[in-house]
């Protein structure tokens, strides 16, 4: 299979994008990849025509035919390209894993928006709740070194590129996330370690000064 067989639309600082390039690795899939410019809303044809219901990222592009939502991307991925496989072989062990990684997708993100598209009050409400999912996250994982056990897999693939952003929550909440949840930080720090993941995580600083650019451009200050 060419690279041309397989396009994915993404940009840079998008967790959800991330999820797909890291699967595509861990398949040893080839692919190709066009960055869509999403933060100063600049939406090229492909994307519009390729996902004209959300008009977003990531959609990947496969012989021609649009996926479109990370998670249903994950699924298309793993269908596709089955070995090696990332879910769990038996119906139960995968229910478990698309639970999470559904708590993941409905919790994670929006609670850190939330932390650095507020203030006062409000924004340490957020970093709250942000803490209380990661702590629920980190009771999930337990003492393994990855979600499904000693293989590194779907779910960790579905939540690793949302630690991307970690920093600039941080920052913009004055907490630390290593202090809150040891474990979950050492799983963040394990999964780095793997090709797959490292040749595509952004640099969190680089996030952070989006993140900034994110607060001007809303006038959060």
């Amino acid at each position: 299979m060419t690279k041309e067989e397989t396009l994915l639309l993404d940009f840079w600082a998008s967790p959800f994008a991330l999820r797909a390039r890291i699967a595509l690795a861990e398949k040893g899939v080839e692919f190709e990849t066009k960055e869509e410019e999403n933060l100063l809303g600049n939406k090229s044809e492909l994307l519009l025509k390729s996902n004209p219901i959300y008009k977003k990222v990531p959609v990947l592009i496969h012989k021609g035919k649009p996926i479109c939502e990370s998670l249903v991307i994950l699924n298309y991925i793993e269908e596709t390209w089955p070995t090696p496989a990332l879910l769990p072989p038996c119906a139960y062990g995968r229910s478990q894993t698309r639970f999470w990684a559904d708590y993941a997708d409905n919790k994670m993100y929006e609670a850190g928006s939330r932390i650095w598209k507020s203030k006062g009050e409000a924004q340490a409400a957020a970093v709250k709740e942000f803490i209380d999912i990661l702590k629920t996250l980190e009771g999930a994982l337990g003492e393994k070194d990855y979600f499904a056990g000693e293989k590194f897999g779907y779910l960790d693939v579905a939540i690793i590129p949302l630690t991307s952003w970690f920093y600039a929550y941080e920052q913009c909440g004055s907490f630390k996330v290593e202090d809150e949840c040891p474990n979950l930080n050492a799983w963040i720090k394990r999964c780095l370690e793997r090709e797959s993941v490292a040749k595509f995580y952004p640099d969190t600083g680089k996030v952070y000064e989006c993140v900034c650019m994110l607060k001007k451009m809303f006038g959060i200050e």
